[in-house]
């Protein structure tokens, strides 16, 4: 029975092959960072307060003046497309069929295009986001931004935490790189997964990065798609180059992989609308703290101005709604997701997002909140050494 995302895992672990499991399971190095994430959070506690009028239970918000159905969204997660045929549209399906944003990956294998005409098919209000990641040719970027745009994207969130390839030391043992080159131990794995197997045959050809090229049918060098593989971006990028984003996109512009309280006051500084608290997953400087820990520090850095986002061994509804209390607008699920869509297609990244909207609504009835914006710092106790304070009593208000 799948109760839960750690349930959808387990699944997903039994149906996919080693080394796609690892490769959107595992982390940078040992892994520690990965582990943090869900550790910190679950060091946290939610503490209810009594009698108070939950009759509404509206879990709802208003981010950049749409409303989601909960604060919760689909990070972008790339090569989808490994995991089950067009994994992309389908989780994007899954987000407009919950009520919740999807933010598209750049090493997506589906057009952008695509993605962007099927959600809207399952709902005309889909909500969507496009992740750009900068490679050393900035005219890639340039155009994948022009396309967002003319495709109804409504927000840019540029990540830069990715510079460099984390060691994803799973993914090396694994023999996971472009182009694939098959092993006797890869080809056993594959014959032990037959399900994956006969439907990435069936699609007749393997996953690719194809956003990389404007035309539809324009060519992308194996080097090329390798280098977005390994996240060989453009390590010349500063903050003055928001402004050249700016002039590219005139939506709200989203900065991710932030963790430290300086990088989010010069967010603010050089006009982003919103900051996405990450540090990928754990899958890229295994020494990075958790998210969560660093939060109340980077909403206090904010100071108000913008909405903080957050992402990061997000599991429960109650996780979530921990994230809201000490100061976030809402939290973003990768994996999650994922192992629901590896499971079942759409309806199991849907039952995923769906069971978690449905925790952060009981959660918040249970905490005696009526409504999101009554979540505060007074409902959490904290057994984590947050910088600088022992609870989360300093944490500053949510954005929307």
């Amino acid at each position: 029975m799948n109760l839960n995302a750690n349930d959808r895992r387990r699944q997903a672990r039994r149906r996919l092959p080693r080394f796609v499991f690892d490769y959107v399971d595992g982390g940078a190095e040992t892994e520690d960072c990965l582990r943090r994430n869900e550790a910190d959070l679950a060091a946290l506690h939610l503490v209810p307060t009594a009698l108070r009028d939950t009759r509404h239970a509206d879990p709802g918000i208003t981010v950049f003046g749409r409303r989601w159905a909960a604060p919760l969204g689909v990070a972008p997660v790339g090569f989808s497309g490994l995991v089950r045929p067009h994994g992309d549209t389908l989780l994007a399906c899954a987000a407009a069929a919950t009520g919740v944003p999807h933010v598209l990956s750049t090493p997506s294998n589906d057009r952008l295009e695509a993605v962007r005409e099927a959600a809207l098919r399952r709902d005309p209000e889909a909500l969507q986001w496009m992740q750009l990641y900068v490679m050393g040719d900035r005219a890639i970027a340039e155009q994948l931004v022009r396309r967002a745009r003319a495709a109804g994207y409504s927000a840019l969130v540029l990540t830069v935490d990715a510079a460099v390839s984390g060691l994803r030391e799973r993914d090396v043992r694994n023999g996971f790189r472009l182009p694939f080159r098959f092993t006797p131990s890869t080809l056993l794995d594959l014959a032990l997964h037959p399900r994956w197997s006969l439907a990435m045959a069936m699609q007749g050809r393997s996953p690719s990065f194809v956003n990389l090229a404007e035309a539809d049918d324009g060519a992308t060098s194996p080097q090329l798609q390798a280098a977005l593989l390994s996240r060989t971006m453009d390590r010349t990028l500063a903050w003055e180059h928001l402004a050249w984003l700016r002039r590219l996109w005139d939506g709200p512009l989203l900065v991710k992989g932030l963790l430290h309280p300086g990088d989010a006051a010069l967010a603010v500084r050089h006009g982003a609308d919103g900051i996405v608290v990450s540090n990928h997953g754990g899958r890229q400087l295994d020494a990075a703290p958790s998210t969560i820990s660093v939060l109340p520090r980077m909403v206090d850095a904010v100071a108000g101005r913008i909405p903080v986002f957050v992402d990061g061994g997000f599991r429960r509804g109650s996780d979530v709604v921990k994230a809201l209390a000490a100061g976030a607008t809402a939290a973003f699920v990768g994996r999650a997701a994922v192992w629901g869509m590896a499971c079942d297609g759409e309806a199991g990244a849907r039952g995923v997002l769906a069971g978690l909207v449905d925790d952060i609504a009981r959660t918040l009835v249970l905490l005696g909140a009526d409504r999101v914006d009554e979540v505060a710092p007074h409902h959490l106790l904290a057994n984590l050494p947050f910088p600088g304070s022992a609870g989360l009593s300093h944490a500053g208000a949510r954005h929307g």
